[in-house]
């Protein structure tokens, strides 16, 4: 019996008969963030904020924060990127930061990456985290650090092993959220830079 003569005859179609809906591929766009991202992007920082020890920050980020983040990072020419699906939706970001404010740090800095809680597990994180490489190669940086928290960031630690990031050190209860102590893993990869860039508006040859 096909499926329109199960409903005629108004019995429960079994599963094998059931229409499915067509499946649509993961697809995604990955494209430099504009200023009206920053909701978005809040959104995303938030969950996690709320939800998980990936980020110790116990307070939620406010728009303004994220754009006064935009503005110091787009100053400083840095990569932020966003993944973008066919229908417009933020599925994650990826952004990198200077590893401190003190110059002779100037050739180094610090990924950040985050994902929508849909876009998970799919390939999402690697395409982030990749082309974040290739914008700071070719913007002359030569290492890129990732502080990750030793507590419900394998996924995240698995990820920069597999793209050539190696473990540097370990700082342990340097954190507290959710009442319990938290330790970070330091991981760090010396990028293959292309030229010489400072980010402090100093070049060298």
């Amino acid at each position: 019996m096909l499926e329109e003569e199960y409903e005629k005859s108004r019995r429960r179609v079994p599963p094998h008969l059931r229409r499915r809906e067509a499946e649509h591929p993961f697809a995604y766009e990955i494209r430099p963030a504009v200023r009206t991202d920053m909701p978005y992007v809040r959104e995303i920082y938030n969950y996690y904020v709320t939800n998980s020890v990936v980020t110790l920050d116990e307070k939620k980020w406010s728009h303004q924060q994220w754009l006064d983040k935009f503005d110091f990072l787009h100053k400083l020419a840095l990569p932020f990127l966003v993944a973008v699906s066919p229908t417009g939706q933020i599925l994650g970001y990826g952004l990198v930061a200077p590893w401190t404010g003190k110059s002779g740090y100037r050739y180094t800095v610090e990924n950040s990456i985050y994902l929508g809680h849909a876009a998970t597990g799919k390939g999402l994180g690697r395409a982030l985290l990749e082309a974040l490489i290739a914008a700071c190669e070719e913007l002359g940086i030569r290492e890129m650090v990732a502080v990750i928290s030793d507590r419900g960031a394998e996924a995240s630690i698995a990820l920069h092993n597999r793209l050539g990031f190696v473990e540097v050190g370990r700082m342990g209860r340097v954190g507290f959220k959710f009442g319990r102590s938290i330790g970070t893993i330091y991981l760090q990869k010396h990028l293959h830079s292309r030229k010489k860039r400072s980010l402090f508006g100093r070049r060298t040859r």
